[in-house]
């Protein structure tokens, strides 16, 4: 008996090391933050000033912490984008929080805010329809391809360049040229955009094709659509627009439809 009872005392001995406690398990669930206390902090995309800032952090907003990268002051944040940053120590205060306290910050879901901020440049690749007036004047849909380099001036404007083919078997419709965006709602995850801009149209028909005819036009370009912004810097782009079309006589309208994913780096 007196055996029993002392491994019945050594298995409550263990449990007792590695089961965790209550306070432990509570402090398990703690989320870690890092609120900025200064008027403005540079994030940046390594551990340094060397590195490029990303991210500029307002007082008062809280990125959810993720380690402290070696033995320096420099912390590790996610930002609203998904992206990870860094920050200096003295520019941000730690915290952490349980899920579903009053007031708790959350960490950024499935969509977040478009990676505007501190981007230089973007591509879009689209898809769709174009409908365009052909050689008897009546409209013609054809599928639609486009690629969209865009300059980033600010986060709300954004220089964008274009070109696009029409995939007929009938021949090719080049189109081609420039223009400026705006974006109404950059730190929104569904961003509303405008554009305008202008170029041309090459249309080289096949030796064959009743529809298309060889034409050089100028075009001017009015459109707009969405931005959807998803975690990890995916964007979903959205877009309609109108395409006026000069000739040596006279002018035509045609539109494009098209969606696809586009990047900003």
């Amino acid at each position: 008996m007196r055996a029993l009872a002392l491994v019945a005392a050594l298995a409550v001995g263990i449990a007792s090391v590695a089961l965790p406690r209550p306070a432990a398990a509570a402090d398990d669930e703690r989320q870690a933050f890092a609120r900025v206390i200064v008027e403005t902090a540079e994030l940046r995309s390594g551990p340094g000033v060397s590195y490029r800032v990303i991210y500029q952090a307002r007082r008062g907003e809280t990125l959810p912490l993720e380690s402290r990268p070696g033995s320096g002051f420099w912390l590790e944040v996610t930002l609203p984008d998904g992206r990870r940053a860094y920050v200096t120590g003295d520019e941000v205060e730690p915290f952490a929080v349980k899920p579903g306290e009053p007031d708790a910050p959350s960490r950024p879901g499935f969509f977040a805010a478009p990676p505007l901020e501190g981007a230089r440049g973007g591509l879009a690749l689209q898809g769709g329809m174009l409908l365009v007036p052909i050689a008897d004047g009546s409209k013609k849909g054809f599928g639609y391809m486009e690629a969209r380099p865009s300059i980033v001036i600010h986060k709300t404007v954004t220089l964008e360049g274009f070109v696009g083919d029409a995939l007929t078997a009938d021949g090719s419709q080049i189109f081609y040229g420039g223009g400026v965006t705006v974006n109404f709602a950059p730190s929104w995850p569904v961003c509303p955009f405008l554009g305008l801009g202008g170029g041309g149209l090459s249309v080289f028909p096949n030796a064959d094709s009743f529809v298309l005819k060889r034409e050089d036009v100028y075009l001017a370009r009015a459109g707009g659509g969405f931005l959807l912004a998803l975690r990890g810097r995916i964007l979903v782009r959205l877009e309609a627009t109108n395409l006026t079309l000069f000739t040596s006589d006279s002018f035509k309208n045609a539109q494009t439809f098209a969606g696809g994913l586009g990047v900003y780096f």
